[in-house]
């Protein structure tokens, strides 16, 4: 948690009412925050002092948010968390695709935010390269297990059956636990950049995932739907405990 506490954040935003928020909160919980007013400058204090998380307005005003984005992840895997008014689904998508790692809509509560802010931060120290999941091959949560080494998903101890194209869909989820993964980033992921961009089939695979492990499909507990933009499966317990 000590580390947590040491968290630098970097404010983008330009409505002095919500940075006011925002320090208040923060500070709060013992981050140190610093602010950027606009895009030329977020750039200039994300190379000069690396925060560890960045909360970034898209309405800026000398230029688009989703430029940052674009610019950031093409030299650092700092944490994007979008924090903006609009609500539409296409820039919701646009935003992750392009390497968000979460998108908050305006307005938005503090409990939810420090929730996202602390996701964030674990995914950073838990990649799907070196962390929790690659080091123990398993990823578990409530009664749900992914089993990487043997291939398969377990529910309270018992093989789910899925077939290879669910297993698949399941298992991806699991690296990035508690992440919103586009539509799009998974049709790309799972069947390559040539693959068609209909979700369709990533909806049919799902209702038939949901029937397996979910105790009532319709209210899931394990896989969640992010509509117009993706899917989200829960936190791994082990994560949890880290709060």
């Amino acid at each position: 948690m000590a580390s947590v506490i040491r968290s630098k954040l970097l404010i983008v935003e330009d409505d002095p009412g919500i940075c006011a928020f925002l320090r208040a909160t923060l500070t709060a919980e013992g981050y140190d925050v610093l602010f950027a007013a606009n895009g030329q400058s977020a750039l200039q204090i994300i190379a000069s002092h690396c925060p560890d998380c960045i909360l970034l307005d898209l309405g800026l005003p000398d230029m688009d948010g989703v430029e940052i984005i674009r610019s950031v992840r093409g030299w650092t895997p700092t944490p994007i968390i979008v924090i903006s008014a609009r609500s539409m689904e296409e820039d919701k998508a646009a935003a992750l695709d392009l390497g968000a790692d979460d998108y908050i809509t305006k307005p938005f509560g503090a409990i939810e935010l420090l929730a996202r802010i602390r996701a964030a931060l674990r995914h950073t120290r838990t990649s799907a390269e070196s962390g929790e999941i690659a080091l123990t091959g398993s990823y578990h949560v409530g009664g749900l297990e992914i089993d990487y080494k043997r291939h398969r998903v377990c529910l309270d101890g018992q093989d789910v059956h899925l077939t290879p194209n669910e297993f698949r869909i399941v298992s991806l989820l699991g690296l990035h636990p508690g992440r919103v993964m586009t539509y799009k980033s998974m049709l790309r992921a799972l069947w390559g950049p040539s693959a068609s961009m209909d979700n369709k089939i990533l909806r049919v695979h799902m209702a038939s995932i949901r029937r397996k492990i979910e105790p009532n499909p319709n209210e899931p507990r394990y896989i969640f739907t992010e509509v117009g933009v993706g899917y989200r499966i829960a936190e791994n317990d082990d994560e949890k405990k880290e709060e």
